[in-house]
């Protein structure tokens, strides 16, 4: 099961997702880029290795569609952020070395740099 995820993954230069629900099941899920496992009567193992865990085959739409769905939208957010951030530091940067004839000198001191990212990671 690992080599045909492996040659999936390789040869389509594809992500890949796998499900499994026992022992033998551990080293697909390994290989997958993403592993999701279903916890029953075979034991833990599989629960334990894979990235994402659910009791039921059923709970699998709703982990894909609505959370995956969130992951997708908090990411957008994040990029967005980022871009913000760093478009407001340049441009004050930018704007005072017109004010000051290009000269290289600081308009913030290093720590305040620190915070300003500090404070935008909480935000």
């Amino acid at each position: 099961k690992a080599l045909v995820v492996k040659m999936v993954k390789d040869g389509l230069s594809v992500m890949t997702l796998a499900i499994g629900d026992g022992v033998n099941d551990v080293s697909m899920i390994q290989a997958a880029d993403i592993g999701v496992s279903i916890s029953g009567e075979e034991g833990l193992q599989a629960v334990n290795l894979s990235d994402y865990a659910i009791a039921q085959f059923r709970f699998l739409k709703k982990l894909l569609l609505v959370h995956g769905h969130w992951s997708y939208a908090r990411n957008g957010i994040m990029i967005v952020n980022f871009f913000y951030k760093n478009i407001v530091c340049i441009g004050v940067l930018w704007w005072f070395q017109i004010y000051c004839g290009w000269s290289s000198t600081y308009v913030f001191e290093y720590t305040y740099l620190l915070f300003w990212n500090s404070f935008w990671m909480i935000a």
